[in-house]
């Protein structure tokens, strides 16, 4: 093993076939510091199956946990990496203290939160304005990330996870197609037959000391089939700060490039990384260019508020001004400004932004609310807090390979923790004595919804959908929990 997949295994807590378990201790303690009064819980009267269902026929879906996060303030990733001083560090296991109970084949998912901006895509005649949609889309799909400090379990070899959303129109289903290096793939497509979004994604991570550095590796591709218009691009890197001591905090920064493999449309975005001062913190700053190269628009924000676009001289005339030492007017839109076309607008309660307004500017994309008690709840999201929700009579059509049947996430998710210990272990343990089995019957793991291929856009290695899941035909699935 590298030391690469070491760092990735030791300091990020995606688990090492080779994780020999020394420090599970820690794993024992959480319990010991939890405090699960039902009565402060906040937790939903129906859940798990009891779903309840709207006047308009849909679902109406969970909007807490079943038991509040536990306090991680006793903890520190220092408090094991000092362990480590002469041993391998492919032999260290994260505590499960540093998990959110959700897998990363569930985080995934949360890409399909503002789906509304895909939909608004296929709607636009205008391709300028179908490009403004999909890069606040790729923006708006990095947004949950904001504050979420908490690791998502790494899947194991053959987990899967799909949802679908008739109330959002769309379904969506993943699998872990390879364990070293961990590369999840996923793939969506809009009911009406309208979209299709897919990718793999395989973090390069680098370890600096006092922060983990994750580059993204892997093509996103968003088809839109009413315009015959395929678009691509990569997210930005993300930082996780303070790993040895101090409060958590992430950023993401690097230059994301969205291009229309149609038209010759590009987009590019300037997530800034947050510089000496903070002035820079989450700021996103980029323009959206023709296939001459001519800006037709600029695009500004913070990842973590909301996305504005203008005309490149409307925008370039106010930074001067603005360099001058002239008036700065801060972020308060009109009322009919600050309402976009997700249909979910009225019901959200005012979002304070701290972005610079620049007069005239057209709003793309703005963050959902997260839910009051959502400090509670690993700072999830209402989408996100639905992920993990399995439903009466769900169990017996999901593929058994599906993360909401994992037991590990699903006792932390109640807040069991020395149970949800124990079994990430025994998953762990099962998954290396599976690896163990294959090397000695020389026998290759083959994927079941994807295979390896070359993206039909940009020529690159990819992994892509083989179809067929949703024929529901999960009788060759492995055993993996």
């Amino acid at each position: 093993m590298n030391s690469e997949e070491e760092f990735y295994d030791a300091v990020t807590g995606f688990d090492s076939d080779n994780s020999s378990g020394d420090f599970s201790e820690a794993n024992h303690k959480v319990t010991e510091m939890l405090d699960l009064d039902p009565h402060q819980s906040n937790r939903t009267e129906k859940h798990n199956g009891e779903t309840e269902i709207q006047e308009n026929g849909i679902k109406r879906h969970r909007t807490s946990l079943p038991a509040p996060m536990f306090s991680r303030s006793d903890f520190s990733v220092w408090s094991i990496l000092k362990k480590c001083i002469g041993l391998e560090l492919s032999k260290i296991t994260m505590p499960i203290v540093f998990n959110e109970p959700l897998s990363f084949l569930q985080r995934i998912t949360e890409y399909m939160e503002h789906i509304y901006l895909i939909n608004k895509a296929c709607s636009h005649a205008d391709p300028l304005e179908r490009m403004q949609a999909v890069a606040a889309f790729a923006v708006s799909a990095v947004a949950s990330q904001w504050e979420r400090t908490g690791k998502p379990f790494n899947p194991l070899l053959g987990e899967t996870y799909e949802l679908t959303r008739e109330d959002l129109g769309f379904r969506f289903i993943s699998e872990q197609v390879s364990h070293h290096p961990p590369i999840s793939a996923f793939y969506s497509e809009g009911l009406n037959k309208d979209f299709i979004f897919h990718g793999s994604i395989y973090p390069k991570l680098k370890f600096w000391g006092k922060s983990i550095e994750a580059e993204p590796r892997g093509t996103i591709t968003l088809e839109l089939l009413k315009h015959n218009e395929a678009y691509t691009w990569t997210n930005p890197t993300c930082c996780v700060h303070n790993v040895i001591i101090g409060k958590l905090w992430l950023e993401q920064y690097g230059t994301v490039e969205i291009v229309n493999h149609s038209t010759g449309d590009k987009c590019v975005l300037n997530f800034k990384p947050c510089g000496l001062f903070g002035k820079e913190l989450h700021r996103v700053e980029g323009y959206i260019q023709d296939k001459n190269k001519k800006k037709l628009c600029v695009i500004y924000g913070k990842w973590t508020e909301c996305l504005w676009c203008t005309d490149p001289t409307t925008y370039e005339t106010y930074k001067k001004n603005e360099k001058r030492g002239g008036e700065q007017k801060k972020l308060k839109p009109s009322e009919d400004v600050i309402k976009s076309e997700n249909d979910e607008a009225d019901d959200m309660p005012e979002v304070q932004d701290t972005v610079q307004f620049v007069p005239g500017s057209k709003l793309l994309w703005r963050i959902n609310c997260r839910p009051p008690n959502s400090s509670q709840m690993y700072n999830f999201t209402s989408f996100a807090v639905s992920l993990n929700e399995l439903e009466k009579g769900m169990e017996a059509i999901l593929a058994p390979t599906d993360c909401r049947l994992r037991p590990d996430i699903r006792n932390m998710e109640n807040g069991n923790m020395d149970v949800a210990s124990k079994e990430k272990e025994r998953l762990e343990e099962k998954q290396r004595a599976a690896r163990k089995e294959r090397a000695k019957d020389e026998v290759e793991w083959q994927t079941r919804w994807f295979h390896q291929g070359t993206n039909p856009y940009t020529g690159t290695s990819d992994w892509l959908y083989s179809g067929g899941y949703f024929d529901r035909n999960f009788s060759d699935c492995p055993d993996i929990y």
